[in-house]
């Protein structure tokens, strides 16, 4: 085998991207003059139909999130997405000639597809080995462990027991956290003294329900509170609403900001964020100990980390955008007591360097 390391992840959601591209950092350093390549070996072999299916999955986990419950179901059955399905062999052919051009010396895997495809080319000849990441908490699809690994690495302890739940064998599973940009763990420059409480909002879900909870939280606005609105993809779709946001507040009120990496940095310095319940926005929110206000849960995919994060009181899910900014006030009320509370819970599960134990255990595979 070669002298590369490769990544393998899918744009279905930020996640596996995030996962990826936070190993990847940790690898290199690591691994100062090895290869680290991070590839998405779905739109590279199948371009147009992985943008059809992206934005179809988008679409679904938005504006049909029942439709979507049944489609993640039917992934863990292995008569739909297991080994030698048909749907597979346009895939197989193009991880087959990049594993021979290639030639990784370990894979590690952000994507449970992979490891459907790997099981099916080691039957004829020898692949790799594989750590595959998975990048769920709590409620994990089958699809993960259906196809096997020689190494799993999940996000927290009660991930791993579901994973061994499923038969996979607890000397295959570490506890690493889940790998967030290495940026959590840098020291943050000195911030200014800040009078008034600082609200984060990555908004997420349709523009109605953007709208609605920008309404809702105009009165904690109007009362001095400050809001950092990044909007980054979501920019054109959000301008009306925005435009009239920032025409009816005073100025200074609201900070809009368009794509940026400085999210690490947001997450670090803000008192309260707003977010949907995706495994690499709360596993951040994790990092920073910053509060969180959930106000989307994707049925079944989501649902097992919002759980982690309300568990260890880290967390709020509201339902409606009142909820929302009404779970904002109680953590920033009474000189943020709750929110220090909460701060203080979430210290004892904050993992911000996950990305490094994560590929030293990956590593390991291809030592042994």
């Amino acid at each position: 085998m070669g002298r590369v390391i490769w990544i393998l992840t899918a744009g279905y959601g930020d996640g596996h991207n995030t996962a990826a591209r936070s190993v990847a950092e940790a690898l290199e350093r690591l691994c100062p003059g090895e290869s680290i390549e991070v590839c998405d070996l779905v739109s590279e072999a199948m371009p147009r139909t992985a943008a059809v299916t992206k934005a179809l999955y988008q679409q679904a986990i938005t504006h049909f999130p029942a439709a979507w419950r049944v489609t993640y179901d039917l992934m863990g059955k292995r008569s739909v997405t297991g080994p030698d399905s048909v749907w597979q062999t346009g895939l197989l052919n193009h991880l087959r000639r990049q594993l021979a051009e290639k030639q990784p010396r370990l894979i590690l895997s952000t994507y449970p597809l992979y490891a459907v495809l790997l099981e099916t080319l080691a039957r004829k000849q020898e692949v790799p080995p594989l750590c595959t990441i998975i990048t769920d908490s709590i409620t994990v699809n089958r699809i993960w462990v259906m196809s096997g690994s020689d190494l799993f690495c999940v996000a927290d302890e009660e991930t791993k027991k579901v994973v061994a739940d499923f038969g996979v064998p607890e000397s295959k599973i570490r506890v690493t956290g889940f790998p967030v940009s290495l940026a959590f763990t840098e020291p943050l420059q000195e911030q200014p003294p800040h009078a008034s409480a600082r609200i984060l909002y990555l908004p997420s879900t349709t523009g109605r329900h953007v709208a609605a909870t920008l309404d809702a939280l105009r009165p904690l606005l109007l009362a001095g509170h400050k809001l950092t609105l990044p909007v980054g993809k979501h920019a054109s779709r959000l301008y009306h609403i925005l435009r009239r946001l920032t025409d009816s507040l005073p100025p200074e009120t609201i900070e809009i900001i368009g794509w940026t990496k400085r999210i690490p940095e947001f997450l670090r310095t803000h008192d309260v964020v707003i977010c949907k319940a995706g495994g690499a926005i709360l596993h951040e929110v994790l990092a920073a100990k910053i509060p969180a206000v959930i106000d989307y849960v994707v049925p079944g995919q989501e649902e097992g980390n919002a759980e982690l994060l309300t568990k260890i009181d880290g967390g709020v899910v509201t339902r409606t955008p009142k909820e929302t900014a009404a779970a904002v006030e109680s953590i920033l009320t009474n000189n943020g007591a709750v929110g220090r509370r909460m701060r203080t819970s979430m210290a004892r599960m904050s993992v911000p360097d996950a990305a490094l134990r994560t590929a030293k255990a990956a590593l390991t595979l291809a030592s042994s």
